[in-house]
């Protein structure tokens, strides 16, 4: 093998090598395609997943193709649960992630980096073009936080809101 092919198979190799720990460092079961169920619910800063027959009230939020969610701006109680009902107006899928702005912002930059990337939990809610899906969510933590549709480039483009717990 000449130097510049031992050279050239390094460097592939190196890259597979610090991919495969960027991958491991971030493959968490958010990014296996195992959902997770109500059992392995986990306290989250915003929450934790909550048993749809026991919602308070339903929120029905629209996500088209403009990049916009409506309502982009939701308020709700310390300890209420909340089934979303996530309608897809729009032609290409969308998702309803829930988090702080800090968690969103650095997911966001991930699925920039690997569009990919097959994740499901419970404050997720992946929506196929003209297509419906529920999340139900329970707000024991007060705070300020967002929801944001994380395929590549639709949170760079705007697509994200508001959740006030009060």
């Amino acid at each position: 093998m000449t130097s510049r092919r031992r050279f050239i198979a390094a460097g592939i190799a190196s890259g597979l090598l610090g991919f495969t720990s960027l991958a491991r460092a971030h493959g968490d079961a958010a990014h296996t395609g195992k959902a997770k169920t109500p059992d392995a619910a986990e306290q989250q800063a915003w929450g934790i997943a909550g048993a749809p027959g026991k919602a308070h009230r339903t929120i029905r939020i629209e996500m088209s193709d403009d990049m916009r969610f409506t309502p982009d701006r939701i308020a709700v109680r310390l300890g209420e649960t909340i089934r979303f009902e996530h309608h897809n107006t729009g032609a290409v899928l969308h998702e309803m992630v829930i988090g702080t702005p800090e968690t969103l912002a650095e997911h966001a930059a991930l699925m920039m980096r690997f569009p990919d990337m097959v994740h499901d939990e419970p404050w997720m809610a992946h929506v196929p073009a003209g297509e419906k899906a529920e999340m139900t969510w329970t707000f024991n933590r007060a705070g300020d936080f967002e929801f944001a549709c994380l395929m590549p480039g639709h949170y760079q483009a705007g697509m994200k809101g508001t959740l006030i717990v009060r």
